[in-house]
């Protein structure tokens, strides 16, 4: 794939954008949706793959642009079919992306930052501290350059970095992504993780239909407080509160995200919080294994029987509630544990 670093990176522009550019080269404007179909549609890598652009224009083009795709710099694959891979992004930075293979469904986690400034306590990325926002050419770039990516059926802004973080370009991956012109998916093969940035959030679920999932992990004021400095900011019931808002029983998903820890928030008071702060039937509750993690030893793994008790006490109370099954730890590739590192193999 073509690389240069000092040219314009055309993948990660939307259909606007072509515009401005072949209106600025002084080409016929439908070029833009031309060059649309060649890289969301065709994944092509360079100019002299597209055919039906003349070959006067495609060296216009050369001479300021280039595709702008790259492939993964390294590969890890888990015992259970798990890939992770590693992207250069410059700088010295690399972010990870994870593909997760399961029957007919073909997953993908994107990452949206070198790094996340959230800080929670018990996850990998943020303790890794922020190195700058991921460019939609480099998010972008993490779906289209995967050797599954033909492949794929869903992909999920779970990676490393807080999504709503980077909101401008998170939205222009979006309709990238589901747009005619891009890869025209549906908004229902998206999902936004957030640990809850609520003005963010607000404009994510009002300018766009994706799936949203909220990183809640206990519903205590004080002890999220304490995991994930956020909170005092912005508090989870309130988050929720205002999701409760929208309409998330047609067109997508509420989903709220709850790793459990050992004697820490896996007994049945805090499922009866939890339940208390979810704000209709609608929304959906995916309990998480903790993965384990470097320096961070006050948390430990719930055992199988809490975890299900839990989830039989929110089943039995009308909640919508699943065990996730665990992904990729054997590379480190599961919740929590991206840092922008692969072994080489």
């Amino acid at each position: 794939m073509e690389k240069n670093n000092q040219l314009i990176p055309l993948a990660g522009m939307t259909l606007e954008d072509m515009y401005k550019v072949v209106k600025e080269l002084g080409m016929p404007l439908f070029t833009a949706k031309q060059l649309c179909q060649w890289i969301y549609d065709k994944r092509v890598t360079t100019f002299g793959e597209m055919l039906n652009i003349s070959k006067a224009n495609r060296e216009k083009l050369a001479q300021n642009y280039c595709v702008g795709l790259t492939f993964p710099a390294e590969a890890q694959r888990s015992e259970d079919g798990t890939v992770k891979y590693l992207f250069d992004v410059g700088d010295g930075q690399a972010v990870e992306a994870v593909y997760i293979p399961d029957d007919d469904r073909h997953t993908l986690c994107i990452s949206s930052q070198k790094g996340c400034r959230m800080n929670c306590y018990f996850c990998m990325t943020g303790r890794q501290g922020f190195h700058g926002n991921l460019t939609s050419n480099q998010i972008i770039n993490q779906v289209l350059s995967v050797p599954q990516s033909q492949q794929l059926t869903n992909v999920v802004f779970m990676g490393m970095g807080e999504p709503l973080d980077n909101l401008d370009e998170v939205m222009r991956v979006i309709e990238i992504l589901t747009e005619p012109w891009g890869l025209a998916w549906s908004p229902k093969r998206v999902t936004v993780s957030t640990v809850g940035k609520k003005p963010e959030l607000k404009t994510l679920v009002e300018k766009t239909n994706v799936h949203i999932a909220v990183s809640v992990h206990t519903a205590v004021h004080e002890e999220r407080q304490s995991l994930m400095p956020l909170e005092k900011v912005y508090p989870i019931d309130d988050v929720l509160e205002m999701l409760g808002k929208y309409d998330f029983a047609h067109q997508r998903r509420l989903s709220v995200e709850y790793i459990m820890w050992q004697w820490f928030n896996d007994d049945i008071k805090h499922a009866e919080a939890l339940r208390e702060i979810l704000p209709n039937e609608h929304v959906r509750v995916n309990l998480i294994r903790y993965h384990m993690i470097p320096e961070v030893e006050k948390l430990r793994t719930c055992s199988d029987d809490r975890m299900i008790a839990f989830r039989d006490y929110l089943s039995g109370h009308g909640v919508t509630c699943t065990i996730r099954r665990s992904r990729g730890e054997d590379i480190q590739a599961a919740c929590g544990m991206l840092a922008g590192k692969v072994k080489k193999q």
